[in-house]
């Protein structure tokens, strides 16, 4: 399949499992691109976890100076491959998605090549498994972004394919500002310059940061427990509020700005 996967990786405990599935991954896929932040370490230890991804055969892999780049690095970096698709994921969300559902990959793999651009959300049942703070939160960015695409979308699900074209278009006409911001700004984008756009809902991009720092994908008990606890701190409310806004304000400028 001429495919290449992207994606952005802020390290917290996942080695070992990224170490487990990469064989699979480079069978998938013709290049593997990770951009990483700055300072990425594992759970503030010396260990370097960027220096280690670095070693490992086969992969490109970047490092930002500014992290709000990095999905915009992400993309422009494999431009550098010579693949006709490329798929973005976060690298949390891909983990677990390809540990408890990988067949579900193998199917927007294959979609990601019949069209410009996949956006890839979440089934109902899958979002319910997130904090009740993203899930409202989210409930207002997403109908902002879908009123503007025509059609009822998610968008927050840190997955979207791309044609190469469409990435070559994205590269031209975006800079690397705000990095939450891409979700609304690179689909109303390519909408409005004509690009073929579909979606997907799958079940397994369910809430990803109950992973952080186990050996193996969350299961749901843990899910519900960890949300709860992440609700009943309402900063993480206030930081959802300011996420889901940078969205809207981003969509609000590009459904204005000249292509």
């Amino acid at each position: 399949m001429d495919l290449a996967l992207t994606t952005t990786w802020n390290p917290r405990g996942e080695m070992a499992r990224f170490i487990r599935i990469l064989p699979e991954l480079e069978q998938k896929y013709n290049d593997i691109v990770i951009v990483l932040p700055p300072d990425a370490v594992v759970g503030g230890t010396e260990f370097n976890v960027i220096e280690k991804v670095k070693r490992i055969p086969g992969l490109r892999v970047f490092q930002t100076v500014d992290w709000a780049a990095g999905r915009y690095t992400a993309l422009r970096r494999a431009l550098d491959t010579p693949a006709n698709h490329i798929i973005y994921a976060d690298m949390d969300r891909l983990l677990r998605w390809y540990e408890i559902r990988p067949e579900e990959m193998q199917i927007v793999a294959d979609r990601v090549t019949e069209v410009d651009c996949l956006l890839v959300g979440r089934s109902a049942s899958a979002y319910q498994t997130h904090p009740r703070a993203l899930v409202m939160t989210e409930m207002i960015s997403n109908a902002v972004v879908s009123h503007f695409l025509g059609r009822k979308v998610d968008v927050s699900a840190g997955c979207k394919g791309f044609s190469r074209r469409a990435v070559e278009f994205l590269m031209a006409n975006t800079t690397p500002q705000r990095a939450l911001g891409t979700d609304s700004e690179w689909p109303i984008l390519l909408h409005r310059a004509g690009f073929r756009i579909d979606y997907a809902e799958v079940e397994g991009l369910d809430w990803e940061s109950a992973d952080r720092y186990r050996q193996n994908a969350a299961d749901r008990d843990s899910q519900r427990l960890l949300a709860q606890d992440y609700d009943a701190d309402p900063e993480h409310w206030a930081q959802r509020v300011e996420v889901a806004l940078e969205i809207i304000q981003v969509a609000l400028e590009i459904q204005g700005r000249p292509i």
